[in-house]
Parts: C-alpha cells; sequence; structure tokens
C-alpha cells in the first residue's frame, strides 16, 4: 500500500535571522493542509481592501498575528478550518483550508463579503512602449506614461464626420476587430496624434499601445520585426491575451502608391504583419498615420476587410472652428486645422506656427 503524502513529505519548520514572524505565521498554516486534516483549500485576491475590513469570518479565534515593514498576517481558526490573510498596502490574500469544499467556500465567502473596495478613478494619464533599435542592446522596448484626454474632451478637436467615425473607433472592442490595419490620413496638424493618445486611453482594459520611433528600419530588419510580432507583455496589463496596437507615424514612403518600388520588401512585411502568415496567431493590430491623399495611398493597403478603420482626419469647418475658439478672428473661409486654433489661442499667428516640440500643446493635435 502507497503511502500517504504527509508521511512521505514530514513538515519541518526551520527559521534563521533572515525570516520573519510573518514568515513563520505562513508556514504554521500550511500545516493541517500538509497532514491531510484539512484537504481542502479556497483562495482569493483583493486588490483594495475596504477601510476597517477585517477579512475574517465571524467566530474566528486569532491564532497569530505578525506585522513587518511592507506586509502583516494573520492566522485564524474555526470549527473544521483554518484561514491565512496576508495583506500588503491595500491589498490582501485570503486562503482558507477546510475539511470540505463546501466549507471552505463558505468560510473564504464569509471573510470577503463585502472585503472589495470601489476602484481608483481612472487617471487622465496611460502606459504607452517605445520601440527602438540601440547601438548597444538592439531591439528594445521602453514605457512611459503619457498625458491622453478622454473621448468626449477631445471629440470638439475634430470635423462632425470625423468625430462620428471616431465615436465608433473608441468604443471598439476584441470582439468587433474585422481588419488588422488602422489608418488616419490627412493634413498635418489635424489632430492624429492626439487620435491616438485618446485611443490609448479608451483600449487601455484590453489593448497594449506601442510606437515604433524608427519604422523605416523596422520592416528593413527582419530581427527587429520578428522581435516586435513576438511582442513584449506590459507587466502592468492585465496578463497574457491583451490585443497589441503598433504605431508607425508619418510613414508617407511606405503606404503610398509607388511604395512597392521606392521601399522594397518593407510594405510587403508590413501587410504581412496585418494579415498574412506573420500575423497569424497573433493579437497585433498596426496603426498608421500618414499626411497622403486616399488617392495616393498604395491600393493593398486600403482595399477592403484590410483596415479596421480608414479616417481622413481634416479640417474643422469655419462654423466648428470658430465655435472651438469662441471668436471669429483670426478664422478663414475654409476653417482651421486643429494647430491653427491653438496657435490663434496662444495668440501667435498660425502662418508663423513653429515646428512641433514638446511641451504642454505639443503632439496634442498634430
Amino acid at each position: 500500500m502507497s503511502a500517504k503524502p504527509h508521511e512521505v513529505l514530514p513538515i519541518r519548520l526551520t527559521v534563521d535571522d533572515s525570516d520573519s514572524p510573518s514568515d513563520v505565521v505562513d508556514a504554521l498554516f500550511l500545516g493541517r493542509f500538509a497532514t491531510g486534516e484539512q484537504p481542502h483549500a479556497h483562495a482569493a485576491n483583493i486588490d483594495r481592501v475596504r477601510s476597517g475590513a477585517s477579512l475574517l469570518p465571524p467566530d474566528a479565534r486569532v491564532l497569530r498575528s505578525a506585522r513587518d515593514d511592507d506586509r502583516s498576517a494573520t492566522l485564524a481558526e474555526g470549527d473544521g478550518w483554518t484561514l491565512l490573510v496576508s495583506r500588503w498596502n491595500r491589498g490582501a490574500d485570503v486562503t482558507v483550508t477546510a475539511t470540505t469544499p463546501e466549507l471552505a467556500a463558505k468560510v473564504l465567502g464569509q471573510a470577503t463579503d463585502g472585503a472589495a473596495d470601489e476602484p481608483e478613478p481612472q487617471p487622465d494619464n496611460v502606459t504607452m512602449g517605445f520601440w527602438y533599435v540601440s547601438p548597444r542592446r538592439g531591439p528594445h522596448r521602453t514605457t512611459r506614461r503619457i498625458s491622453a484626454g478622454s473621448w468626449d474632451e477631445v471629440r470638439a478637436n475634430y470635423t462632425a464626420p470625423v468625430a462620428d467615425a471616431l465615436d465608433r473607433l473608441m468604443k471598439t472592442t476584441p470582439q468587433d476587430i474585422a481588419g488588422r490595419l488602422l489608418l488616419l490620413h490627412g493634413p498635418p496638424g489635424t489632430g492624429k496624434t492626439s487620435a491616438l493618445r485618446t485611443l490609448a486611453r479608451s483600449w487601455r482594459d484590453w489593448c497594449q499601445v506601442d510606437c515604433v520611433l524608427d519604422p523605416e528600419r523596422l520592416f528593413s530588419d527582419v530581427g527587429y520585426l520578428m522581435d516586435i510580432a513576438i511582442g513584449e507583455e506590459d507587466t502592468a496589463g492585465e496578463g497574457k491575451g491583451r490585443w497589441r496596437l503598433l504605431l508607425l507615424e508619418d510613414c508617407d514612403e511606405l503606404i503610398r502608391g509607388e511604395a512597392k518600388h521606392t521601399a522594397g520588401q518593407a510594405l510587403s512585411r508590413l501587410l504581412n504583419l496585418t494579415d498574412g502568415l506573420l500575423g497569424q496567431g497573433r493579437n497585433v493590430l498596426v496603426g498608421v498615420t500618414t499626411n497622403e491623399d486616399l488617392e495616393r495611398l498604395h491600393p493593398a493597403v486600403v482595399r477592403p476587410g484590410r483596415c479596421l478603420a480608414r479616417i481622413e482626419v481634416g479640417r474643422l469647418t469655419r462654423r466648428e472652428a470658430v465655435d472651438w475658439l469662441g471668436t471669429e478672428e483670426g478664422v478663414g473661409r475654409d476653417g482651421a486645422t486643429l494647430a491653427e486654433l491653438y496657435a490663434l489661442r496662444r495668440g501667435t499667428p498660425p502662418a508663423s506656427l513653429p515646428e512641433p516640440r514638446d511641451g504642454a500643446d505639443a503632439g496634442l493635435y498634430l
């Protein structure tokens, strides 16, 4: 007859000066589960514990409690069950062992009922990744927090047909995805980059957004392309299975009509990433911005079924521009771009608007 599990794995507790009281509490909790006295375990994690919640069920008898610099541990018991509460900052793990699975589930439910606090309000900024080739490290990804207005806040920056198209894009979920290419085209200064920032905020629950800083190298370097296609999971995300959106800005040479002749295999590799073999089995979207007119883009890029969205971002009409600015002064008959409106608001004549630079308004309306 084979030995019981606890007989082939005897429990021994060894401590030294590197262990804390919380480590001892953790070890003591495992005893009844290891011996088989309480062979069933249920656990729950709470990201934000409500202030004042004890995480103990009624009639719990506290056996041990310990508090370290960054965490605390509580060991408690009741009839037929044992419970461990490990807490840190606002979060907690609650684990119950019991004589039956039903009892374990019941005690865990009593301990955690109403203990979760409301989630923190979502901040105005969002985490975005940035890919580039480093001379020393090769393909490398770094992250930073960037400011991004909500769609309700920036919707008035776009002329009505564009705003309607972006309404649908902002509400997109993984179940809505048909094409893998997102194309924003139109004159400079109309707000394409601003829309992408807001899109990153709107999609942050299900999509990791990465900007490729050297897209011309991406499609000429197969190793670089493979590193990005395979991807790097954002450790701040919600785990595996998230989609990724790769942003390629100002890729006029890559996707215009004569791209096949001037860019070699670059265009083919872009299309292969969106709906070819390279993109198969990978939840990858590619977002491209360009200043080119739609008629000058390569037919393969804009063919039906390839694009999740294809939006021409144009000037605001005169009426829309006047409403945005609050005055008719400086607004021409043909309306204005978003960049021109920001220049007028700052008191800078649009004709003398400098090149975009980093700053409070820089990058928000390009």
